[in-house]
Formats: C-alpha cells, structure tokens, sequence
C-alpha cells in the first residue's frame, strides 16, 4: 500500500496558523456561544417564569412550574438537539458542510427570537408556545454540532487541530457567561425601575406584571451573536475535504485552498486516482466500515452518553447546592426580579471559576498530552470527586463546611471541561472518513444528549429525597440526592473503561486517521 495524500490536503496540513484559522474559530465558535446561551438561559428564568404564571394567592410559598411543565421546557430543547444532530448530521454529508451550516444559523435566529414571543398571557399558551419554539431551537442547534466540529477539522493543520476544535468548543463557556450576565444585566434594570415587596410582605405585587418582559428579553437575546455571524458564515468556501473526497472535485478544492492559502497550489496528475478508489466507498451499514470504524464509534458514542448524563444532571443540583449553602435564600423572602439575580450571580460564579477554566485548560493542553489521556484523566477525576462528595454527603451540608461543598463541586466541572466534555466533542470530528464524518459526529452527540435526557430527566426524579414529606410539589419520593451522586460517581468510572475503545488523533492528518490515503501501488 502507498500512502497518498492530495497535495491541496497536505497543504492544509502543514500551513502555519494564520489569520483564517481564527476567522474560522470565530465564525463556528459563535454558533456554540449561541448554542450554549440558549439551552443554559431558560433555568435561570424557571423559577420567575413559575411566579409569573403559576401564581397561588393562598400559597406559602411563590408559584412554581408544575414538574411536567418544567420538564418540557427544559427537556424539549434537548430532544430537538438529539433531532437535529441526526438529521443536520447526516445532512452535512449529502449536501456539503457549507450550504447546511447557513440553514442551522437560520433556524436558531428565527426560533430564539419567536421563544421570546410566545402567544397569550395564559399559561397554557405560553407554555405551549414556549416549548414549541424551543424544540425547533433545539433543532437548529443541533445541527451545529456536527458542522462546527466538522468545519473546524477540516480547516486545521495537523499540529494544532485539537486546540482549534476546542477552541470552538470552549465559546460554549462564553455563551454560559454570557447569559449569566445579561441576566444579571436585565434584572438589576427591572429592580432599579420597578421596586416590588418581597413575597413574604405581598404576595400579589412581589412579582410585578412587567417582570414578563425579563425573561423574554433574556430569551431573545440569543439571536444577536448568531446573525452577527451570518455574513461571515455565508462567505466561508466549503472545506477542501469536501470538495475532493466527497463532492470529488479536485480542481474546486484547489481552488478555494489557494485563496484561502494564499499561495499557489498546484493541480496533481494522479489525483484523480486517488478519490476514485472504489475500495474507499463503503457506506456507514456496510461491512468494512463495522471492521475499520465500529469501535472507535462505540467508544465515542458510549463515552459521549455516559458523560452527558453526569454533565447534565449536575446542572440539576445547581439550584439545590446553592439553597444549601446559602447563595440563593429562600423564594418567600425576595421578589420575582430579585430572585433572578441571585440565581444569575450564583450560576455566573461557578461557571467563572470552574466551568470556563476548564474548557481553556483544554485548549492548552489536549495537543501537548493527547485526547486520551484528557479523557481519562478527565472521568477519573469527575469519579473521584462525585464520590468525596457523596459519600459524606450529610457533612457537606452543615452551613461549616458550605466552602467545601462548593470546591468540591467546582473541581467536578472543571475535570468534566478539561477532559470528556471537551473531548468527546473534538475526537468523533477526527476520526471518520470525510465522506461520513459529520453524520459519524451527529450520531456520537446524538447518543450524548440522549445521556443528557437521562441525566436531566431521571435525576430530576432520583434526587427527590426518599421521605415523603419532604419532596418538591408534584414529586414521587426519589432515591435522595446522596445515592444520586454515588450512581454518578460509577457512571463515570463506567466512562473511563470505554475510553479505552477511542484512538488517540493527536499529530496525524484525517486521511491518515480514516485509512483513506490507502492506494495500491
């Protein structure tokens, strides 16, 4: 066998990092900031979108989302993702990264803006509205998973790709922040012009009507980075990678590489040959691909599920951690815009300290140590802080140890950021040939917010504490928030052991990666 690799490829490969490497960052990392703004801004606005239209008079405490309601609207995003993973996925492949990536970037513009207006002042209306836009929010985003990641590794050179990919990743901690603080932004304003009692003095008027405005505005606010980029986006040439091993267009690709280059690439003679080998044209169900790719994407798949469910379920505990410890106080003793804020600031603090640090940690690192070694670090870590926490759980409580509590906690989010949140994202993009790999990365994130959907929905339930007496409204008793975190802790474990399956990317070319430089003399 010859090893042969286009020229226009190679060229790619070895380039120095230069301006369209950043160009290219910017431009898909914005998709992700948009992404992660949307899914990560309606919790810090459940808690006022349950005072605003659940509202008991003759309750204690202030309204909240009934458990169904506050299911969907968390839940429905996640399950359009899952959607449009597949579809956008599989879609990417057909069609050409470039033409699929603009419709995406239209469907989160328009659905992020149209879940802000949702129709009538009813809750059923609102919510219905809410819950719809948001599934077709969820689905656009979804289809900037695999086309990000996509887009970003073809674009890369061999010596720095991991980085690139992360870098694109790591704007998802920007988004978080960045929703963080518009929260904090729009609140704070509200407050200052619409002074209300708190919920304890008046029940009726602790949440004032134009309250409604906040979280619409918080909503929407996600549409502006993404059509900032729009323009950009549109501008982009379809990667090299595309053009000639799937669209089979050497010339095109040729082409496109030189001006984005900006050198003269040279046209080969025997390159023809080399994309029309029919060995090199299996599909996804056949035999060959099961042989060469079925265990590298089991371990992507696997690994991506088991750590989405941790991930996930660890945004639930948020909320909960916080009350513990004393970050956010009670419901009954703030109004509606105030408890906004505090949930903002108590969100924005730990994604600063821990959740964004990760995610750059990563981008320093992953192509000096390698994927896998980030990956397993990464699980053993989250493994090893889930059971500290669990374990002595009923000691972390105690208001002496809340400071604790909270590093612990961090920690946790760091090591799923600086290892397999970052790099179950990156590795699925690497791996596959090019003809398959934004379908192969669609169904690697697919089965990753399937694990999110547990995450997010089975623990909801899980931690609901086994007394009766003491469950949220509307709640079976669960298994507490202790044998929760016990499970979580062996689910991670379970994550570190499939690792195992995934190859280690770091300082080869794709073609080198996916076997398709293998030409017979």
């Amino acid at each position: 066998m010859a090893e042969q690799q286009l020229g226009v490829l190679k060229a790619l490969d070895v380039a120095k990092t230069q301006l369209y490497h950043f160009t290219a960052i910017v431009i898909a990392g914005m998709g992700f900031f948009t992404d992660a703004y949307d899914l990560f801004c309606v919790s810090l606005v459940t808690k006022l979108l349950g005072r605003l239209y659940y509202f008991n008079p003759l309750s204690e405490k202030p309204g909240s989302l009934p458990p169904h309601v506050a299911a969907a609207v968390n839940g429905v995003a996640l399950c359009g993702t899952l959607a449009g993973q597949l579809f956008f996925g599989w879609l990417g492949d057909k069609l050409g990264r470039k033409k699929v990536y603009g419709i995406t970037l239209i469907m989160m513009i328009v659905c992020s803006v149209a879940s802000g207006l949702s129709f009538g002042n009813q809750a059923k209306g609102v919510m219905t509205t809410l819950c719809f836009f948001r599934f077709w929010l969820g689905f656009g985003i979804g289809g900037d998973y695999p086309l990000s990641a996509t887009i970003m590794s073809e674009y890369a050179n061999k010596k720095t790709r991991g980085a690139f990919i992360a870098a694109v990743f790591a704007m998802q901690g920007v988004g978080i922040l960045a929703g963080g603080f518009v929260a904090l932004a729009v609140s704070t304003i509200f407050d200052k012009k619409y002074p209300a009692p708190t919920y304890l003095v008046d029940r009726a008027l602790s949440t004032p009507p134009q309250a409604d405005y906040i979280w619409r505005i918080i909503v929407m606010f996600g549409a502006l980075p993404a059509a900032m980029t729009y323009y950009w986006r549109m501008k982009m040439p379809e990667t090299a990678r595309y053009t000639a091993l799937v669209a089979k267009n050497i010339k095109q690709a040729t082409q496109d590489m030189s001006k984005v280059l900006q050198v003269e690439l040279e046209m080969e003679e025997r390159a023809e040959d080399v994309v029309q080998d029919p060995r090199l044209n299996y599909g996804l169900f056949s035999k060959e691909f099961a042989k060469r790719h079925g265990l590298p994407l089991l371990g992507c798949t696997s690994t991506w599920f088991l750590l989405d469910i941790a991930f996930y379920s660890q945004n639930l505990f948020q909320k909960d951690i916080f009350s513990a410890i004393g970050w956010i106080p009670k419901a009954a003793t703030m109004n509606g815009i105030h408890e906004v804020f505090m949930i903002a600031r108590a969100q924005t603090l730990i994604a600063l300290c821990s959740t964004v640090p990760g995610y750059w940690f990563t981008v320093a690192f992953i192509d000096i140590m390698g994927r896998f070694a980030i990956q397993l670090m990464g699980f053993f870590m989250m493994t090893v802080f889930m059971f500290a926490i669990a374990f002595p759980y009923d000691h972390w409580i105690k208001p002496d140890n809340r400071i604790g509590f909270v590093v612990m906690y961090s920690l946790t989010f760091f090591f799923a950021n600086f290892g397999p949140n970052a790099t179950t994202f990156i590795v699925p993009a690497e791996i596959f040939p090019a003809r398959l790999r934004s379908t192969c990365h669609g169904i690697s994130a697919a089965t990753g917010k399937a694990g999110a959907i547990v995450g997010a929905f089975g623990f909801l339930y899980a931690a609901q504490p086994q007394d009766k007496t003491k469950t949220d409204a509307g709640y079976p008793p669960g298994i507490g928030v202790k044998n929760s975190l016990i499970m979580l802790g062996v689910i991670n474990f379970i994550g570190m052991l499939f690792t195992f399956l995934v190859p280690e990317p770091k300082g080869k070319s794709l073609e080198e990666l996916s076997g398709e430089t293998e030409v017979e003399k």
